[in-house]
């Protein structure tokens, strides 16, 4: 089947993934992710229509803020082309540990892309968590392979967090700024064991001002996510962040 090439070219300020990070689109399928949810979505359809018209080469410099609404405030330059190019599908991890206990604790991951289908498979992993698995449709879920989640499509994900357990804890990694903005809201207002979201310094900086103009106490949510020194790869970023959730519930455990 016709691949289109998607490789980062360049980067400038915040961006989701590194120069030189490839993903594969065909007709149907891709194979890889240069991140960033709305950026992919982007660079899919512009991957697509290339196919569609018999395009062999292009490029494009895609402004985040402007141009697809993130907060990131960066740019990405994309070289798409049919020259088939290696793509970084998985990353090699140390093995998590297995954490049993009398009960698992609840974990709520919100998004059911690359990075969130790396996390709910290395949280299912460790044996310690109780995974309900949301996104915004059924389609978004991967169609086998994680049985260890409850997967919910729920059209309204903010609406949901405002009901979720108050014990739980949450990582937020929906494609949409907006919905992972909404969600910090609904999830601060309702309360939580604890609260990750995914994203740079920056989008955290303009989150946390919006939600004080709302009047919402953002302090207890943790934003950055994972462990930057590890890389920017959805398994690494995955790896940091449950070592971090393990680490907590060892605290929670002796204290």
């Amino acid at each position: 089947m016709t691949t289109i090439y998607v490789r980062i070219e360049a980067t400038k300020g915040s961006a989701p993934r590194d120069a030189g990070t490839v993903m594969g689109v065909t007709a149907t399928d891709t194979v890889g992710t240069i991140g960033g949810g709305a950026l992919e979505f982007a660079s899919i359809t512009s991957a697509r229509r290339m196919l569609h018209d018999g395009s062999f080469e292009a490029r494009e410099t895609i402004p985040l803020g402007s141009r697809l609404g993130q907060c990131c405030g960066g740019a990405v330059t994309l070289h798409y082309t049919r020259t088939p190019t290696p793509i970084d599908v998985t990353q090699d991890t140390p093995p998590v540990d297995v954490m049993r206990t009398p009960f698992k604790s609840p974990l709520w991951v919100w998004g059911a892309g690359h990075v969130g289908r790396s996390v709910v498979r290395t949280a299912a992993a460790t044996q310690a968590f109780d995974i309900t698995w949301v996104d915004k449709d059924i389609g978004r879920f991967p169609a086998s392979g994680f049985k260890a989640a409850q997967q919910v499509p729920a059209h309204d994900m903010p609406r949901l967090a405002a009901h979720a357990p108050q014990d739980a804890m949450h990582l937020i990694l929906t494609y949409s700024h907006d919905i992972d903005l909404a969600l910090c809201a609904a999830l601060s207002t309702r309360g939580f064991a604890y609260c990750g979201l995914i994203g740079s310094k920056t989008k955290w900086a303009r989150f946390r001002k919006k939600l004080l103009a709302a009047l919402v106490d953002p302090d207890g949510i943790t934003c950055p996510i994972g462990d930057k020194n590890l890389g920017k790869h959805p398994d690494l970023i995955a790896y940091g962040t449950v070592k971090a959730l393990l680490t907590q519930l060892r605290l929670e455990a002796t204290a």
